[in-house]
């Protein structure tokens, strides 16, 4: 790119030759990275009421909310009927179930019991989906148009499932409001807050905020009702909160810990000399993905701020499923898995159940076998399907950890549990290496592990055999409800996180003065006899760089012809830290900056578009504004792709 120097320094000397809608051919007007620091007046928005959040996870979802003249008071919400035994059941499944005609039927333990009992005739027709949250994550070109396959296979659209989840969890909250308040609870009074995993790129976030406006759960006429919390940085707000007697010190005994019990660990780890404790890690190990993410508390206002940008991937507790599938493809046949899942899809989910609670009692001194319940059409179907028993087909596969027994279960060593967990904790602990590697993090004190995934000893002790003591690991007791807790505390109060750390670089495509011998030549564009170089990445912001809340990206931008209604800019983003070409490989469109100009026109020979971008919080914004006439343009950034 072009130096300072070098760039136009009179915009009205050479008009922009801004090409046809959506080309990368606008020149900037100010080409200057303005950043401005008006973290003070960041607007407030409406007060509420209350402030409801809702985790969304991969394998079970609740929600607890606080009323903003009692933020202490953190309500979870009430107990779910139908339990699974040996599961607590504060939150429930993220299970939903339609009817034959699509229309929501129930959701979690309700949608569950509900399939099961329904007769395998009528079964194949009902819609029942689980574990579809990471759809988003995985979905490289996710829209609005994304399907999801439910247990029988039929296909329905993620955005009804998603705002049906969305709706019941409103409808549950308002319910218990109106309850605790004695009458009809109002929504306007609510602040919703909902979870993401801090690895989600744009589109999903703005997916799940589509989902909810189509949910009703807040107006596209007030977005600001509804934040967009990231786990692990709930997660984070709530564990510097937590009094010493609330978790659980791997590793060192309560009285060694040199703070009082009832000491916070906030106040516990900026005290001393040591400048370096003020900063830790947050291991948010959910049951789709897993979350690190690096904070520090700046004293005295206890405000924090993210030290390295969040890195992790889809190593969530679901791996450990897909192991055990693997393992019975492997004695049953994969052909005989795929038919039993399509014929039996009740049943198939009775057959997870079952292995979730023996999942949960692993433990890396284990040594009696744990037994896995076959439901009874299993081993009914398997024996039609194949001629000879389940017994016989366990007698004949080579895999010697897993047995048959004469009550009718799988039996399988601690080994083969164990060996089950490998996968996915190696991925975990290979994330978490390479993370301590960095210069910002490698001497960092404490470690707060969190999330369900987290309550596993044998990840537990994987974590403790990678760090050795360099660090101290920290599990709040109540680890899978920590990230509901600090979404609730973030909703009161979204300024606490108040410097971030850009995912990805951003920019735009424009044009700049071509210069010999610094410039491609397949580059040049000449247009009215001045030679232009096209394509040339302007970084709005770069990857892992640091972004105060409320810090904007200004930029002015001109329309081509005078009668444009529109000016479409497409953002384009990228993992490398800098970019010299929108065309250079990694470089990807992600999204598109509308920009509404009907309306302005003016007499001014050129009008002059000035738009500022928000990056330093949760979601990207843009707002926009005619120079000339001082009137607000409407500006949308959209990520999704249509």
């Amino acid at each position: 790119m072009t130096t300072e120097t070098e760039k136009i320094t009179d915009p009205m000397a050479d008009p922009s030759p801004a090409k046809s809608i959506g080309d990368p051919g606008i020149t900037p007007l100010s080409p200057s990275h303005i950043q401005q620091n008006d973290t003070d007046q960041v607007p407030s928005g409406p007060s509420f009421v209350v402030v409801v959040a809702i985790d969304f996870g991969t394998t079970s979802s609740g929600y607890a909310y606080a009323f903003a003249n009692e933020p202490e008071c953190i309500h979870t919400m009430r107990r779910w009927e139908g339990g699974d035994p040996g599961v607590s059941n504060q939150k429930t499944p993220t299970t939903i179930l339609l009817t034959p005609d699509r229309k929501f039927h129930s959701f979690g333990y309700a949608a569950r019991d509900f399939y099961h009992d329904l007769d395998p005739s009528e079964s194949k027709h009902w819609l029942y989906l689980e574990k579809f949250k990471m759809k988003l994550h995985t979905t490289a070109n996710l829209s609005i148009d994304t399907d999801l396959h439910a247990a029988n296979g039929k296909r329905v659209k993620a955005l009804d499932i998603f705002a049906y989840a969305l709706a019941f969890f409103k409808e549950q909250a308002l319910k218990e409001l109106s309850d605790q308040t004695g009458g009809e609870f109002d929504n306007n009074d609510v602040r919703w807050v909902i979870t993401v995993p801090a690895i989600w790129k744009m589109p999903a976030k703005q997916f799940m905020r589509e989902a909810a406006y189509k949910a009703s759960m807040v107006s596209r006429e007030t977005p600001e009702q509804l934040i967009i919390a990231l786990e692990p940085e709930a997660a984070s707000i709530y564990c510097r909160k937590l009094r010493l007697h609330q978790m659980v010190d791997l590793g060192t005994p309560a009285t060694q810990n040199g703070f009082s019990p009832t000491d916070n660990v906030g106040s516990g780890m900026t005290q001393g000399t040591s400048r370096r404790r003020d900063r830790y890690v947050v291991v948010d190990c959910g049951g789709g993905t897993v979350d690190l993410t690096v904070h520090q508390i700046r004293l005295p206002e206890g405000h924090l701020k993210e030290l390295y940008k969040a890195s992790g991937g889809p190593y969530g507790s679901l791996g450990i499923d897909y192991e055990f599938e693997k393992l019975l493809c492997k004695i049953f046949g994969q052909d005989f898995i795929d038919q039993f899942k399509i014929k039996r899809p009740a049943a198939w989910v009775d057959l997870m159940i079952a292995f979730e609670s023996r999942k949960r009692a692993a433990a890396p001194d284990r040594t009696n076998p744990l037994n896995i319940n076959l439901p009874f059409s299993f081993i009914d179907y398997y024996k039609k399907f194949r001629g000879h028993s389940v017994e016989h087909a366990l007698r004949k596969s080579n895999v010697d950890f897993v047995k048959w027994s004469s009550q009718g279960m799988l039996r399988m060593s601690p080994d083969a549990m164990n060996s089950l967990f490998k996968p996915t904790i190696d991925h975990i602990i290979q994330h978490l290496s390479e993370l301590f590697e960095k210069p910002e993090v490698s001497d960092i004190k404490f470690l707060f592990l969190v999330g369900g995934f987290a309550e596993s000893p044998l990840l537990q002790q994987a974590v403790q055999n990678m760090l050795q003591g360099r660090s101290r690991i920290i599990i709040p007791h109540d680890v899978g409800l920590t990230i509901l807790k600090g979404a609730v505390l973030f909703g009161l109060d979204p300024s606490i996180i108040k410097v971030r750390r850009s995912p990805l670089t951003y920019g735009v495509g424009v044009l700049n003065r071509f210069v010999e011998g610094k410039h491609p030549a397949d580059k040049l564009l000449v247009k009215d006899g001045t030679r232009w170089c096209t394509d040339v990445f302007d970084t709005f912001i770069a990857a892992d760089q640091s972004v105060a809340l409320g810090e904007m990206v200004k930029r002015s931008y001109t329309p081509a012809k005078p009668s444009q209604q529109v000016i479409v800019i497409h953002v384009y983003c990228s993992e490398k830290e800098s970019a010299g070409f929108i065309s250079e490989s990694g470089v990807r469109k992600c999204g598109t900056l509308r920009l509404d100009v009907s309306g302005t026109e003016s007499a001014a020979p050129r009008r002059e578009i000035q738009t500022l971008m928000q990056f330093g919080d949760t979601e990207i914004r843009a707002m926009a504004v005619d120079v000339a006439t001082g009137r607000t343009v409407k500006a949308s950034i959209d990520f999704l792709s249509h």
